[in-house]
Protein backbone atom coordinates (compact mmCIF):
# COMPACT_ATOMS: atom_id res chain seq x y z
CA UNK A 1 0.00 0.00 0.00
CA UNK A 2 1.03 3.50 -1.00
CA UNK A 3 0.69 6.86 0.69
CA UNK A 4 -0.67 9.60 -1.69
CA UNK A 5 -0.83 12.99 0.11
CA UNK A 6 -0.32 16.20 -1.37
CA UNK A 7 2.45 18.08 0.19
CA UNK A 8 4.37 21.10 -0.42
CA UNK A 9 7.65 22.38 0.77
CA UNK A 10 8.38 25.96 1.99
CA UNK A 11 11.52 27.42 1.80
CA UNK A 12 13.69 30.30 2.15
CA UNK A 13 16.36 31.91 -0.09
CA UNK A 14 18.39 32.39 3.18
CA UNK A 15 17.22 32.23 6.74
CA UNK A 16 15.29 35.21 8.16
CA UNK A 17 12.48 35.97 4.96
CA UNK A 18 9.53 34.69 6.91
CA UNK A 19 9.59 31.01 5.88
CA UNK A 20 7.97 30.13 9.85
CA UNK A 21 5.69 33.13 8.74
CA UNK A 22 4.24 31.97 5.53
CA UNK A 23 4.48 28.41 6.60
CA UNK A 24 2.66 28.83 9.89
CA UNK A 25 -0.25 31.22 7.40
CA UNK A 26 -0.12 28.66 4.51
CA UNK A 27 -1.11 25.86 7.27
CA UNK A 28 -3.49 28.36 8.93
CA UNK A 29 -5.27 29.04 5.66
CA UNK A 30 -5.34 25.01 4.94
CA UNK A 31 -7.24 24.45 7.87
CA UNK A 32 -9.31 26.84 7.33
CA UNK A 33 -11.17 24.84 4.41
CA UNK A 34 -11.78 21.94 6.29
CA UNK A 35 -8.08 19.88 5.75
CA UNK A 36 -6.59 18.19 7.81
CA UNK A 37 -3.15 19.60 7.67
CA UNK A 38 0.25 17.61 8.52
CA UNK A 39 3.65 19.73 9.59
CA UNK A 40 6.79 19.42 9.67
CA UNK A 41 10.09 21.33 9.82
CA UNK A 42 13.58 20.27 8.34
CA UNK A 43 16.23 20.38 10.58
CA UNK A 44 16.73 20.13 14.30
CA UNK A 45 14.17 22.91 15.30
CA UNK A 46 12.54 22.39 18.26
CA UNK A 47 10.49 25.47 18.41
CA UNK A 48 9.05 26.61 14.75
CA UNK A 49 7.27 22.58 15.63
CA UNK A 50 5.60 24.56 18.32
CA UNK A 51 4.24 27.34 16.38
CA UNK A 52 2.44 24.57 13.79
CA UNK A 53 1.70 22.59 16.02
CA UNK A 54 -0.28 25.51 17.57
CA UNK A 55 -1.82 26.29 14.53
CA UNK A 56 -2.92 22.94 12.64
CA UNK A 57 -3.67 20.86 15.97
CA UNK A 58 -1.77 18.23 14.96
CA UNK A 59 2.03 17.33 16.18
CA UNK A 60 4.52 19.09 14.28
CA UNK A 61 7.42 16.47 13.40
CA UNK A 62 11.26 16.97 12.37
CA UNK A 63 12.63 15.60 9.24
CA UNK A 64 16.23 15.75 9.41
CA UNK A 65 19.12 13.47 7.32
CA UNK A 66 21.91 13.70 9.65
CA UNK A 67 20.42 12.37 12.30
CA UNK A 68 17.42 10.23 10.62
CA UNK A 69 18.73 9.22 7.84
CA UNK A 70 16.87 8.85 4.19
CA UNK A 71 14.83 5.56 5.77
CA UNK A 72 14.32 7.50 8.89
CA UNK A 73 12.94 10.23 7.44
CA UNK A 74 10.08 8.35 4.72
CA UNK A 75 9.26 6.35 7.64
CA UNK A 76 8.76 9.62 9.63
CA UNK A 77 6.29 11.23 6.88
CA UNK A 78 4.26 8.03 5.91
CA UNK A 79 3.86 7.44 9.61
CA UNK A 80 2.61 10.92 10.53
CA UNK A 81 0.54 12.01 7.12
CA UNK A 82 -1.30 8.49 7.50
CA UNK A 83 -4.59 10.42 8.05
CA UNK A 84 -3.95 13.64 6.88
CA UNK A 85 -5.29 15.44 3.88
CA UNK A 86 -2.41 17.93 3.20
CA UNK A 87 1.48 18.04 4.41
CA UNK A 88 3.31 21.48 4.84
CA UNK A 89 7.06 21.20 5.32
CA UNK A 90 8.37 24.03 6.63
CA UNK A 91 12.49 24.50 5.21
CA UNK A 92 15.60 24.97 7.06
CA UNK A 93 17.84 28.31 6.56
CA UNK A 94 18.24 28.74 2.68
CA UNK A 95 16.83 25.62 0.10
CA UNK A 96 20.61 24.33 -0.68
CA UNK A 97 22.39 25.43 3.11
CA UNK A 98 22.91 21.53 4.38
CA UNK A 99 26.16 20.33 6.11
CA UNK A 100 28.84 21.46 4.03
CA UNK A 101 28.93 23.55 0.61
CA UNK A 102 29.86 20.80 -1.42
CA UNK A 103 26.61 19.19 -1.39
CA UNK A 104 22.63 19.83 -0.59
CA UNK A 105 22.92 16.90 1.85
CA UNK A 106 20.71 17.51 5.19
CA UNK A 107 19.55 20.49 3.70
CA UNK A 108 15.70 21.68 2.28
CA UNK A 109 16.26 20.46 -0.98
CA UNK A 110 17.62 17.52 -0.02
CA UNK A 111 14.59 16.48 1.95
CA UNK A 112 12.46 18.19 -0.89
CA UNK A 113 13.86 15.47 -2.91
CA UNK A 114 13.77 12.35 -0.84
CA UNK A 115 10.14 13.63 -0.54
CA UNK A 116 9.37 14.28 -4.23
CA UNK A 117 7.44 17.19 -2.88
CA UNK A 118 7.05 20.84 -4.86
CA UNK A 119 8.89 23.59 -2.80
CA UNK A 120 7.25 27.73 -2.80
CA UNK A 121 10.25 29.83 -1.99
CA UNK A 122 9.95 32.35 -0.31
CA UNK A 123 11.69 35.74 -0.97
CA UNK A 124 12.32 38.44 0.92
CA UNK A 125 12.52 41.42 -1.39
CA UNK A 126 12.73 44.23 0.70
CA UNK A 127 15.83 45.44 -0.97
CA UNK A 128 15.83 44.38 -4.37
CA UNK A 129 13.17 45.17 -7.49
CA UNK A 130 14.36 44.01 -10.93
CA UNK A 131 16.98 42.51 -9.08
CA UNK A 132 15.11 39.51 -6.92
CA UNK A 133 14.38 38.31 -10.44
CA UNK A 134 17.80 37.88 -10.93
CA UNK A 135 18.07 35.83 -7.47
CA UNK A 136 14.88 33.56 -8.05
CA UNK A 137 16.45 32.70 -11.80
CA UNK A 138 19.23 31.46 -10.00
CA UNK A 139 17.49 29.28 -7.62
CA UNK A 140 15.49 28.21 -10.32
CA UNK A 141 18.24 26.38 -12.38
CA UNK A 142 20.97 25.57 -9.54
CA UNK A 143 19.91 22.46 -9.36
CA UNK A 144 17.04 20.73 -11.81
CA UNK A 145 16.16 18.16 -9.84
CA UNK A 146 14.72 20.37 -7.30
CA UNK A 147 10.94 20.80 -8.50
CA UNK A 148 10.39 24.84 -8.22
CA UNK A 149 6.47 25.25 -8.19
CA UNK A 150 6.14 28.80 -6.72
CA UNK A 151 7.06 31.70 -5.61
CA UNK A 152 6.17 34.17 -2.40
CA UNK A 153 7.44 37.62 -2.32
CA UNK A 154 7.64 38.72 1.20
CA UNK A 155 8.04 42.16 2.78
CA UNK A 156 6.78 44.40 -0.56
CA UNK A 157 6.51 48.09 -0.20
CA UNK A 158 3.70 48.37 -1.84
CA UNK A 159 2.22 47.79 -5.01
CA UNK A 160 4.42 49.64 -7.45
CA UNK A 161 7.46 47.65 -6.02
CA UNK A 162 5.48 44.52 -6.68
CA UNK A 163 4.49 45.68 -10.17
CA UNK A 164 8.45 46.14 -10.56
CA UNK A 165 9.39 42.80 -9.26
CA UNK A 166 6.25 40.79 -11.22
CA UNK A 167 7.35 42.62 -14.36
CA UNK A 168 10.92 41.79 -14.15
CA UNK A 169 9.56 37.88 -13.15
CA UNK A 170 6.93 37.48 -16.47
CA UNK A 171 9.91 38.07 -18.77
CA UNK A 172 12.61 35.91 -17.17
CA UNK A 173 10.70 33.07 -14.72
CA UNK A 174 8.25 30.58 -15.43
CA UNK A 175 7.03 29.65 -11.37
CA UNK A 176 4.16 31.76 -10.60
CA UNK A 177 3.96 34.00 -8.16
CA UNK A 178 1.37 32.68 -6.21
CA UNK A 179 1.52 34.98 -2.95
CA UNK A 180 2.69 38.93 -2.72
CA UNK A 181 2.71 39.65 1.31
CA UNK A 182 2.88 43.57 2.10
CA UNK A 183 5.41 44.90 4.75
CA UNK A 184 3.55 45.12 8.08
CA UNK A 185 5.98 45.48 11.17
CA UNK A 186 3.16 44.86 13.24
CA UNK A 187 3.33 41.25 11.72
CA UNK A 188 6.41 39.61 13.70
CA UNK A 189 6.60 36.53 16.45
CA UNK A 190 8.47 36.68 19.45
CA UNK A 191 12.37 36.32 19.67
CA UNK A 192 14.73 34.95 22.49
CA UNK A 193 17.99 33.83 21.47
CA UNK A 194 18.09 30.93 20.48
CA UNK A 195 15.34 32.10 18.02
CA UNK A 196 11.32 31.83 18.78
CA UNK A 197 9.74 31.69 21.90
CA UNK A 198 8.50 27.74 22.17
CA UNK A 199 4.51 28.26 21.62
CA UNK A 200 4.16 26.31 24.81
CA UNK A 201 5.42 29.59 26.79
CA UNK A 202 2.80 31.90 24.94
CA UNK A 203 -0.04 33.84 27.08
CA UNK A 204 -3.32 34.04 25.45
CA UNK A 205 -2.64 37.45 23.84
CA UNK A 206 -0.01 36.76 22.40
CA UNK A 207 -1.38 33.43 21.04
CA UNK A 208 -4.33 35.28 19.44
CA UNK A 209 -1.72 37.36 17.95
CA UNK A 210 -0.06 34.47 15.98
CA UNK A 211 -3.02 33.51 14.83
CA UNK A 212 -4.03 37.23 13.57
CA UNK A 213 -0.43 37.10 11.72
CA UNK A 214 -1.03 33.71 10.50
CA UNK A 215 -4.33 35.18 8.94
CA UNK A 216 -3.27 38.71 7.75
CA UNK A 217 -0.19 37.00 5.48
CA UNK A 218 -2.35 33.94 4.16
CA UNK A 219 -4.85 36.85 2.98
CA UNK A 220 -2.21 37.97 0.45
CA UNK A 221 -1.54 34.15 -0.63
CA UNK A 222 -3.29 32.38 -2.99
CA UNK A 223 -4.26 29.17 -1.20
CA UNK A 224 -6.28 27.68 -3.95
CA UNK A 225 -2.80 28.09 -6.29
CA UNK A 226 -0.96 26.27 -3.48
CA UNK A 227 -3.43 23.46 -3.38
CA UNK A 228 -2.93 22.95 -7.07
CA UNK A 229 0.67 22.92 -6.60
CA UNK A 230 1.16 20.44 -3.98
CA UNK A 231 2.05 17.12 -4.96
CA UNK A 232 0.91 14.15 -4.43
CA UNK A 233 3.50 11.51 -5.27
CA UNK A 234 2.91 8.16 -3.64
CA UNK A 235 5.09 7.10 -0.78
CA UNK A 236 5.66 3.82 0.98
CA UNK A 237 3.47 2.92 4.43
CA UNK A 238 5.00 3.53 7.08
CA UNK A 239 6.15 -0.09 8.65
CA UNK A 240 4.04 -1.51 11.48
CA UNK A 241 5.76 -1.17 14.86
CA UNK A 242 5.42 -3.58 17.93
CA UNK A 243 4.95 -1.73 20.93
CA UNK A 244 6.88 -3.71 23.90
CA UNK A 245 4.84 -4.32 27.05
CA UNK A 246 4.95 -1.03 29.68
CA UNK A 247 7.76 -2.51 32.06
CA UNK A 248 9.73 0.99 32.92
CA UNK A 249 7.92 4.68 34.52
CA UNK A 250 9.66 7.66 33.77
CA UNK A 251 9.32 11.44 34.77
CA UNK A 252 9.43 13.90 31.74
CA UNK A 253 10.14 17.54 32.82
CA UNK A 254 7.83 19.42 30.57
CA UNK A 255 6.98 22.90 31.34
CA UNK A 256 8.17 26.44 30.50
CA UNK A 257 12.30 25.79 31.20
CA UNK A 258 12.19 22.50 29.99
CA UNK A 259 10.16 21.88 26.29
CA UNK A 260 12.44 20.97 23.89
CA UNK A 261 11.19 17.09 22.90
CA UNK A 262 10.93 15.39 19.36
CA UNK A 263 7.70 14.51 19.58
CA UNK A 264 8.78 11.50 17.42
CA UNK A 265 11.21 10.50 20.68
CA UNK A 266 8.29 10.43 22.95
CA UNK A 267 6.64 8.17 20.74
CA UNK A 268 9.49 5.99 20.57
CA UNK A 269 9.67 5.49 24.34
CA UNK A 270 6.42 4.54 24.93
CA UNK A 271 6.40 1.98 22.11
CA UNK A 272 10.03 0.93 23.45
CA UNK A 273 7.58 -0.11 27.05
CA UNK A 274 7.91 3.16 28.98
CA UNK A 275 4.87 4.88 31.09
CA UNK A 276 5.65 8.75 30.44
CA UNK A 277 4.96 10.64 33.30
CA UNK A 278 5.10 14.29 33.06
CA UNK A 279 5.94 16.98 35.66
CA UNK A 280 7.42 20.69 36.23
CA UNK A 281 10.70 21.60 37.89
CA UNK A 282 9.58 24.88 38.04
CA UNK A 283 5.71 24.35 39.37
CA UNK A 284 5.39 21.39 41.42
CA UNK A 285 7.22 20.12 44.87
CA UNK A 286 8.37 16.56 44.05
CA UNK A 287 8.64 14.25 41.25
CA UNK A 288 5.39 11.73 40.34
CA UNK A 289 5.34 8.68 42.47
CA UNK A 290 6.66 5.19 41.78
CA UNK A 291 9.13 6.22 38.45
CA UNK A 292 12.10 4.22 37.26
CA UNK A 293 14.27 7.35 35.30
CA UNK A 294 13.94 10.65 34.74
CA UNK A 295 14.31 12.39 31.57
CA UNK A 296 14.93 16.49 31.33
CA UNK A 297 14.63 17.81 27.67
CA UNK A 298 16.39 20.88 26.72
CA UNK A 299 14.63 24.54 27.45
CA UNK A 300 15.56 27.48 28.72
CA UNK A 301 16.57 26.49 32.48
CA UNK A 302 18.65 30.14 32.57
CA UNK A 303 15.46 32.59 31.80
CA UNK A 304 13.69 30.66 34.98
CA UNK A 305 16.66 29.98 37.11
CA UNK A 306 15.21 32.13 40.38
CA UNK A 307 12.29 29.73 40.37
CA UNK A 308 14.49 26.91 39.64
CA UNK A 309 16.83 27.63 42.52
CA UNK A 310 13.71 28.62 44.93
CA UNK A 311 11.89 25.17 44.02
CA UNK A 312 14.10 22.84 46.47
CA UNK A 313 12.08 20.25 47.37
CA UNK A 314 11.77 19.13 43.86
CA UNK A 315 15.74 19.51 43.64
CA UNK A 316 15.86 17.25 46.63
CA UNK A 317 13.35 15.07 45.35
CA UNK A 318 15.35 14.45 42.17
CA UNK A 319 18.58 14.28 43.44
CA UNK A 320 17.18 11.61 46.02
CA UNK A 321 15.79 9.46 43.03
CA UNK A 322 19.20 9.78 40.75
CA UNK A 323 21.27 8.51 44.14
CA UNK A 324 18.84 6.01 44.56
CA UNK A 325 20.28 4.96 41.39
CA UNK A 326 17.27 6.48 39.05
CA UNK A 327 18.94 6.88 35.68
CA UNK A 328 18.39 10.37 34.73
CA UNK A 329 18.96 11.83 30.76
CA UNK A 330 19.74 15.66 30.36
CA UNK A 331 19.99 16.92 27.14
CA UNK A 332 21.57 20.31 26.83
CA UNK A 333 18.80 22.45 28.97
CA UNK A 334 19.00 19.60 31.03
CA UNK A 335 22.49 19.28 31.83
CA UNK A 336 22.32 23.04 33.03
CA UNK A 337 19.83 22.05 35.33
CA UNK A 338 22.15 19.11 36.51
CA UNK A 339 25.21 21.29 37.06
CA UNK A 340 25.34 23.20 40.51
CA UNK A 341 24.78 26.67 39.13
CA UNK A 342 23.74 28.53 36.03
CA UNK A 343 24.88 32.34 36.09
CA UNK A 344 25.70 35.14 33.42
CA UNK A 345 22.00 35.45 31.87
CA UNK A 346 21.28 39.11 30.73
CA UNK A 347 24.83 39.85 32.70
CA UNK A 348 23.53 38.37 35.84
CA UNK A 349 26.31 37.94 38.57
CA UNK A 350 24.29 35.74 40.79
CA UNK A 351 24.91 32.10 40.57
CA UNK A 352 21.84 30.24 40.81
CA UNK A 353 21.58 26.93 42.79
CA UNK A 354 20.69 23.93 40.68
CA UNK A 355 19.96 20.35 41.05
CA UNK A 356 24.11 19.73 41.63
CA UNK A 357 24.63 16.03 40.70
CA UNK A 358 26.77 17.25 37.72
CA UNK A 359 29.99 18.34 39.74
CA UNK A 360 30.25 21.62 37.29
CA UNK A 361 28.89 24.87 36.52
CA UNK A 362 27.02 26.65 33.95
CA UNK A 363 28.26 29.94 32.33
CA UNK A 364 25.77 31.84 29.98
CA UNK A 365 27.74 33.27 27.29
CA UNK A 366 27.16 35.52 23.99
CA UNK A 367 28.49 32.91 21.90
CA UNK A 368 26.87 30.30 19.92
CA UNK A 369 27.92 27.17 19.79
CA UNK A 370 25.74 25.23 16.45
CA UNK A 371 26.90 21.90 15.14
CA UNK A 372 26.13 18.69 13.78
CA UNK A 373 27.01 16.67 15.99
CA UNK A 374 28.70 12.72 16.11
CA UNK A 375 30.18 10.69 18.80
CA UNK A 376 31.06 7.31 19.96
CA UNK A 377 29.54 6.36 22.85
CA UNK A 378 30.60 4.10 25.95
CA UNK A 379 28.61 4.58 29.28
CA UNK A 380 25.24 3.68 30.85
CA UNK A 381 21.74 4.60 29.15
CA UNK A 382 23.11 3.82 25.83
CA UNK A 383 25.76 1.36 26.06
CA UNK A 384 28.25 0.84 23.28
CA UNK A 385 26.64 3.25 20.31
CA UNK A 386 27.25 6.04 17.78
CA UNK A 387 25.14 8.41 18.16
CA UNK A 388 24.63 11.60 15.32
CA UNK A 389 22.89 14.64 16.76
CA UNK A 390 22.98 18.56 16.99
CA UNK A 391 24.04 21.16 19.67
CA UNK A 392 22.54 24.31 20.14
CA UNK A 393 23.25 26.95 23.00
CA UNK A 394 24.93 29.99 24.31
CA UNK A 395 26.79 28.43 27.36
CA UNK A 396 29.15 26.72 28.86
CA UNK A 397 30.08 24.25 31.35
CA UNK A 398 32.78 25.21 33.58
CA UNK A 399 34.57 24.10 36.77
CA UNK A 400 34.66 20.67 35.83
CA UNK A 401 35.61 17.99 38.40
CA UNK A 402 38.78 16.27 37.12
CA UNK A 403 37.52 13.12 38.18
CA UNK A 404 34.28 13.44 36.09
CA UNK A 405 34.11 10.32 33.62
CA UNK A 406 32.32 11.20 29.94
CA UNK A 407 30.67 8.39 27.46
CA UNK A 408 30.78 10.17 24.49
CA UNK A 409 33.96 10.84 22.07
CA UNK A 410 33.02 13.34 19.69
CA UNK A 411 34.08 12.63 16.12
CA UNK A 412 31.87 16.07 15.24
CA UNK A 413 30.90 18.92 16.84
CA UNK A 414 32.01 20.48 20.28
CA UNK A 415 29.87 19.04 23.02
CA UNK A 416 30.90 20.07 26.68
CA UNK A 417 35.21 19.78 26.50
CA UNK A 418 35.57 20.06 22.67
CA UNK A 419 36.00 16.49 22.33
CA UNK A 420 33.87 14.90 25.21
CA UNK A 421 30.37 15.58 25.95
CA UNK A 422 27.80 12.91 28.04
CA UNK A 423 28.71 13.17 31.83
CA UNK A 424 28.00 9.98 33.45
CA UNK A 425 25.96 11.14 36.49
CA UNK A 426 26.04 9.13 39.65
CA UNK A 427 27.01 5.68 37.49
CA UNK A 428 23.60 5.23 35.53
CA UNK A 429 22.88 8.39 33.73
CA UNK A 430 24.28 10.67 31.10
CA UNK A 431 24.27 14.68 30.79
CA UNK A 432 25.08 15.76 27.18
CA UNK A 433 24.92 19.09 25.19
CA UNK A 434 23.89 16.93 22.40
CA UNK A 435 20.51 16.59 21.36
CA UNK A 436 19.38 13.22 20.24
CA UNK A 437 16.71 12.11 17.45
CA UNK A 438 15.52 8.51 18.58
CA UNK A 439 15.19 7.03 14.94
CA UNK A 440 17.73 4.34 16.03
CA UNK A 441 15.27 2.29 17.56
CA UNK A 442 17.96 0.99 19.61
CA UNK A 443 18.83 3.79 21.50
CA UNK A 444 15.18 4.57 23.64
CA UNK A 445 15.14 0.86 24.04
CA UNK A 446 18.19 1.43 26.29
CA UNK A 447 17.05 4.32 28.03
CA UNK A 448 13.78 2.07 28.75
CA UNK A 449 15.46 -1.00 29.48
CA UNK A 450 17.97 1.14 32.13
CA UNK A 451 15.21 2.42 33.91
CA UNK A 452 13.24 -0.81 33.63
CA UNK A 453 16.67 -2.49 35.77
CA UNK A 454 15.53 0.09 38.44
CA UNK A 455 12.56 -0.57 38.74
CA UNK A 456 13.27 -4.14 39.38
CA UNK A 457 15.98 -3.80 42.26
Amino acid sequence: MLVQIPKIVVAGVTSGVGKTTVAVAIMHALRRKGLSVQPFKVGPDFIDPSYHTFVTKRQSRNLDVWMMGKQGVLDCFSGACQDADVAVIEGVMGLFDGMSGKDDFASTAHVAKILDAPVVLVVDAGKGARSIAAIILGFLHFDRNVRMAGIILNNVAGERHAGYITEALACKVKAPVVGIVQRNMEINMEERHLGLVPAVELQDAKSKAIVSAAKQVSDQIDIDRILDLCGSSPLPEAPARADFAKNARIAVALDESFNFYYADNLDALRRSGAELVFFSPVHEPKLPGGIHGIVLGGGFPEVLADRLEKNQSMIKSIRKAVQQGAPVYGECGGLMYLTRSIRGYKGEKMARKMAGLVDADTLMTSRLTLNYTAAECDGPVFGRARLHGHEFHYSLIENVARDSRFAYSMKKGRGITGDKDGLIVNGSGLAAYMHLHFADAKLPERLVQACARHSRR
